[in-house]
């Protein structure tokens, strides 16, 4: 195992560099023809592996911190190339999902893609049209994003009041059952000074009626 000071760097740009080499297979490469849905799935793991790369960077800024003075401006550049790198494909990427948008906007039904007008394949009031469909439907998806939020709230707010409720029903059984507890005991003690005077009184009658026993010589004295 490398336990030289600069090997996690080596490691992470290693890792940066292939990732990099992902995303650009698929925004330049053969990638770059795919279609529809497809082209759609490609653009999200390209958003990913941005992602991913971007955690690599900032892996090798902290590891930089490790690495000899006498080393560290060469790991300066490289780190400045990786990130010029990743800002090139990040502007890349967003181009691509620009594009696929255009794309499906203009083979929307109705929306026609060739025309004798004079300002471009499709007429402004076409587009326009279609970017109004558009946000009525994200509209459309909003409202009912909220109304699904509200009712969770509102069932959220059920249940912690019925939560609510069980718990002070149990902390009204704890207090009665403890309030029976003190009066068991209250009982029992009671029942036991009741014992101890049948069993004094018992004890002193059987001394009244045989007077020779020294429980009667005792009676006799008090």
């Amino acid at each position: 195992m490398d336990t030289s000071p600069t090997a996690l760097f080596d490691s992470y740009e290693q890792d940066f560099k292939q990732i990099i080499q992902s995303i650009r297979d698929k925004l330049e490469g053969d990638g770059n023809d795919a279609q529809g849905e497809q082209r759609k799935a490609a653009l999200r793991r390209v958003e990913m592996e941005l992602d991913e790369a971007d955690e690599m960077i900032s892996q090798m800024e902290i590891e930089i911190q490790g690495i000899p003075q006498s080393l560290r401006p060469s790991y300066q550049s490289r780190i400045k190339a990786s990130k010029a790198d990743l800002q090139r494909y990040k502007k890349l990427s967003k181009e691509q999902h620009t594009l696929l948008s255009r794309s499906e906007l203009l083979s929307r039904p109705g929306v026609s893609t060739t025309s004798d007008e004079p300002y471009g394949a499709t007429s402004d009031r076409t587009r326009l049209l279609a970017g109004t469909a558009l946000l009525e439907d994200g509209s459309r998806r909003l409202l009912e994003s909220q109304r699904i939020a509200l009712e969770t709230e509102e069932q959220g707010a059920d249940i912690l009041r019925s939560l609510r409720g069980q718990r002070e029903q149990i902390q009204n059984a704890r207090d009665t059952l403890q309030r029976a507890d003190t009066s068991i005991d209250r009982a029992s003690g009671t029942l036991k000074k009741m014992i101890r005077r049948c069993v004094l009184s018992s004890e002193r009658l059987q001394a009244w009626r045989h007077p020779g026993t020294p429980g009667g010589s005792e009676m006799d004295m008090n």
